[in-house]
């Protein structure tokens, strides 16, 4: 029996284009799902990470194919599965958008796994080897303990900056009105933090890339996680919201346990535009704090903005450059608002006639795909150009980074990946 992971990729996140191994993290999704194959199958299995590997599938005859997908990938996930279809093949489809839209995948897939998979697709492989799969699995109560090792062994290994990733927390309580994940995955869930420790422990590795998309939201698991990181000394890099300043003892226990870097999602420095995110614990002077903090602990920051709220005006891309710029961040991140399918965000812009395409390739936070309120499309695009253009010429690379000096070998080698991504950006929308 053959069974084939596929994760698609198009534009920047394509092989040879935007993104390169220096910003390119092993992904978790596939990995785990190899782990889940249950044993008595005997299956021989390959995974095919587009981002980083081509392939001609004509050349490939497996048993099985498995996919997943976000909302920008998604119409390559149905190209590949409805290619595979013809020519007889199962085709399972998983992921973020067709949780989101599980009825749109069944229009390509035998098979759709809505939510988290670590029981129903163990299940759905069970049943297709005995003819009986169904059209859609789904669990209402997934569990989160005894979660198989990720089998790393199968990537592309060449392709990564790190194959080295694991995830401790699941979901987000938050209601931000654009994310995904509060309308994808129920409820706020952890695993044990013996396994995670294990894990870690396996991978033999000082580099460790902790996935988990709001880890700080239970102050207790994660400040017993920190401390049993403590005797591992290794160094991590990870997610977090700006709530991590406003506790001190998490705040020295993320030094402690080794960590080098942290994504948060600054979102804006607006405060109109905070408060209609739901990002209200976000401030513009707690960010600057923020910076400053984890700057004290050589913890470099890699701050996310989104633009095209309805309380963005024109000016609110040289107010963020000049944020950038005074705060020394180390490696900015400028997104479009985008409406994901099903959420409150889609909802409300469907609802006010304002969706311009449902082309989902442009689902990517690089295309605006909704008609702004207090700007024109042509303003959106040419003000997410002029931030990304501005903001990694080298002149504004060195007067950041004299700023921040953290862990500026990386961070260095991090912002001219980024200069290659903002000089190709247009290129590739």
């Amino acid at each position: 029996m053959k069974i084939l992971f596929i994760m698609p990729r198009l534009g920047l996140y394509k092989k040879g284009k935007g993104f390169r191994k220096n910003l390119t993290y092993a992904p978790l999704t596939l990995t785990t799902l190899a782990s889940l194959v249950p044993k008595e199958l005997n299956a021989e299995m390959r995974i095919i990470d587009e981002g980083v590997e081509e392939c001609n599938y004509d050349l490939l005859h497996p048993d099985l194919v498995c996919l997943t997908g976000i909302t920008g990938h998604i119409l390559r996930s149905y190209e590949i599965a409805d290619g595979f279809r013809k020519r007889g093949i199962t085709v399972i489809i998983g992921g973020v958008h067709a949780t989101l839209m599980p009825q749109e995948a069944k229009e390509h897939a035998d098979a759709v796994v809505v939510g988290h998979a670590y029981r129903t697709f163990p299940q759905a492989l069970i049943d297709w080897t005995k003819g009986g799969l169904k059209q859609f699995y789904k669990d209402d109560n997934p569990c989160f303990e005894g979660i198989p090792t990720p089998r790393r062994d199968l990537l592309k290994k060449k392709g990564y900056i790190s194959i080295n990733t694991t995830q401790a927390v699941f979901g987000c309580p938050g209601k931000c009105e654009f994310c995904v994940i509060s309308t994808t995955k129920s409820g706020y869930h952890h695993r044990p933090i013996p396994e995670v420790v294990a894990e870690i422990k396996a991978m033999r590795s000082k580099l460790v890339l902790f996935l988990d998309p709001s880890p700080i939201e239970d102050v207790v698991y994660s400040k017993e996680l920190y401390r049993q990181l403590i005797p591992l000394k290794i160094s991590w890099m990870g997610l977090s919201t700006s709530k991590i300043i406003d506790d001190e003892e998490l705040l020295s226990l993320v030094h402690q346990s080794g960590c080098a870097g942290l994504l948060i999602g600054l979102e804006s420095v607006s405060a109109k535009s905070l408060q209609r995110m739901n990002k209200t614990f976000n401030s513009v002077d707690k960010n600057y704090r923020l910076i400053r903090e984890l700057h004290r602990r050589h913890i470099a920051v890699m701050g996310c903005f989104v633009f095209g709220s309805d309380d963005d005006h024109p000016g609110i891309f040289k107010e963020t450059l000049d944020f950038c710029q005074e705060t020394g961040l180390d490696l900015p991140r400028f997104t479009v608002y985008t409406p994901f399918p099903t959420t409150p965000l889609f909802n409300r812009l469907q609802a006010e006639d304002r969706i311009l395409t449902t082309n989902w390739t442009k689902y990517n936070c690089q295309n605006v795909v909704f008609q702004p309120k207090n700007m024109t499309v042509k303003e959106l695009e040419n003000g997410l150009e002029y931030a990304w253009r501005e903001c990694y010429s080298i002149k504004n690379i060195i007067k950041r980074l004299s700023k921040a000096r953290t862990r500026l070998p990386w961070v260095t080698i991090a912002n001219l990946g980024y200069r290659f991504y903002s000089l190709d950006h247009a290129r590739y929308k």
